[in-house]
């Protein structure tokens, strides 16, 4: 295999803690030239509602400032490793717009919807998008994550194409122990027709192991399928798939063909440095040994050539650090984040860094390249990972350092801390909810405990099963309109509320105004005297 001799460049981004945005998981969109950050950790709050930011370079600080979305967009959640890619009107288009596939929410629920992005109107000040959630009939690819899609150009058509990715074992298929579990989709290939909205759905003989966290690259009406990791086997096969879509006007024709000389990689990053050279870096050769050689990979005359890159200096940190993660920025460069954990400066900070992949030189005469290749994240989550993709990875821009004219960058000091409200917090002295060992105990459980507020004072959070409340009493309370109090308080809010008793006093019987005396009969000395005295 021969290698290329062009050398990388590695700079560190000055980045700070107290923000808990960026995480594995999450993707950047390059609009003509400018850097987006989508995927937040969490659902968006009202500094920025959309939970899209524009991610701005400035004397080597990495400033976020919140975009906004015209009146006719739907509501786009925050998904993290979602399929992406960019689709144009014909392949030399000028003018483009990413299509947003699966993902996961912030609640861990997997979506099964698609987006179109767009950049709608651009100032130095407010940057505007539209986003259109389009609806799709036939076979309809299944909620999915750590998958890829793209766009074929066939015979002056276009068609989108999805592969692979991972989903939650069927309902029917879930027991206590494995309610959480997720397993790989079927290989099956998806092409999208947009303009009509239909999927159609094949299977392939070539395909026989469903894979996710690959990396697909697409040119004219090819795809090429590299790497990527089956989590059924828990290996990561050297696979190199080419995918040939062909669209006449009848039915498309959709073969595969299995190319030597593939790579054993998954949650590689890919970017692109010109019309037919890709760069691919990043990635893990198995669960905990990151890969740190770097391929270009160069597509001609209906071929695909790897070749060995001569990568950057890597730093010590990032050498020896189990975990890294990150996304393509555009122009050939790619931004690479670590857990700040390993430097023992920071705890729980990250460290970034951005990988150029071409000279200084080339960035400037170069017109701005987009997109055209497909990747997931840097970090392959579930079982198969020392590292959970729900683990916290943040940065942030302190408010002090940004500009005077930057009063819309996004500072998330300002937000309330959400922190007490969290699925996984220790609610009381005895609980022992851990997201590491948690399994479902009530039916209604999915991925996370069932929590109910206590009304004590400003109220406050308790697991359900750390309360030992049955499940009919947790659906009873759930239904009725009542106030519920945790075992802590409970005593406390009766003793607020019963008031004490308090003997009867004793009232005495009320005297009459008048009072009749007893008639007293007279003597019969007196009678006679009487009677005489009248008559």
């Amino acid at each position: 295999m021969a290698q290329s001799t062009d050398r990388m460049s590695l700079q560190m981004v000055s980045t700070v803690s107290n923000s808990s945005l960026l995480q594995p998981g999450f993707s950047l969109l390059n609009f003509e030239g400018h850097v987006f950050f989508f995927g937040q950790k969490g659902w968006p709050k009202r500094s920025c509602p959309t939970g899209v930011f524009l991610l701005d370079m400035k004397q080597n600080e990495l400033k976020m400032k919140p975009v906004f979305f015209s009146k006719d967009s739907c509501y786009l959640p925050p998904l993290r490793y979602p399929a992406l890619c960019s689709l144009r009107s014909d392949a030399r288009a000028d003018e483009y717009q990413y299509i947003i596939h699966g993902g996961k929410t912030p609640n861990n629920d997997l979506s099964d919807k698609i987006y179109f992005i767009s950049l709608v109107s651009k100032t130095s000040k407010k940057m505007t998008f539209q986003c259109i959630e389009k609806d799709l009939g036939g076979d309809v690819p299944e909620a999915r994550y750590g998958h890829t899609i793209n766009v074929v150009h066939s015979r002056g058509k276009r068609m989108s194409v999805l592969f692979g990715g991972r989903s939650y074992t069927p309902l029917a298929q879930r027991t206590t122990e494995t309610w959480n579990s997720v397993v790989d989709c079927l290989p099956s290939v998806f092409l999208i027709d947009f303009e009509f909205g239909c999927c159609t759905s094949y299977m392939l003989p070539e395909l026989q192991d469903g894979l996710s966290f690959h990396v697909s690259i697409a040119k004219d009406d090819t795809i090429y399928i590299l790497g990527g990791h089956s989590l059924q086997n828990n290996t990561r096969p050297p696979n190199l798939y080419k995918l040939k879509i062909d669209l006449p006007l009848g039915s498309p024709a959709v073969t595969c063909t299995i190319l030597p000389g593939g790579i054993s990689v998954s949650s590689a990053i890919v970017t692109q440095i010109s019309d037919t050279e890709f760069v691919l870096v990043g990635g893990y050769l198995s669960d905990n040994q990151k890969r740190l050689a770097c391929n270009t990979v160069v597509l001609e005359d209906d071929k695909i050539e790897i070749v060995e890159s001569v990568g950057p200096e890597w730093t010590p940190d990032i050498k020896h650090c189990r975990m890294w993660f990150g996304c393509d920025m555009g122009e050939g460069s790619v931004l690479l984040g670590i857990p700040g954990a390993n430097k023992q400066i920071i705890p729980d900070a990250n460290y970034f860094y951005i990988l150029r992949c071409k000279g200084a030189e080339e960035d400037k005469e170069e017109e701005v390249m987009t997109q055209t290749c497909s990747q997931t994240s840097s970090e392959d989550p579930g079982d198969s990972t020392p590292f959970e993709d729900s683990e916290e990875f943040c940065f942030s821009a302190e408010a002090n350092s940004f500009d005077a004219d930057d009063a819309d960058t996004y500072n998330e000091d300002d937000e309330e801390d959400e922190s007490e409200t969290g699925y996984w917090i220790t609610c009381c002295a005895s609980c022992n909810i851990d997201i590491n060992t948690w399994v479902p105990f009530y039916s209604t459980e999915l991925n996370k405990p069932a929590m109910i507020l206590c009304s004590s004072g400003a109220g406050h959070w308790v697991h359900a099963q750390c309360m030992d409340l049955s499940e009919t009493m947790l659906l009873r309370l759930s239904e009725a309109n009542v106030k519920y109090f945790c075992n802590k308080h409970i005593d406390l809010n009766k003793g607020l509320q019963t008031p004490q008793k308090v003997a009867c006093l004793k009232k005495p019987p009320m005297k009459p105004l008048r009072k009749k005396k007893p008639m007293k009969l007279s003597t019969s000395a007196k009678k006679s005297f009487l009677r005489r005295l009248f008559e």
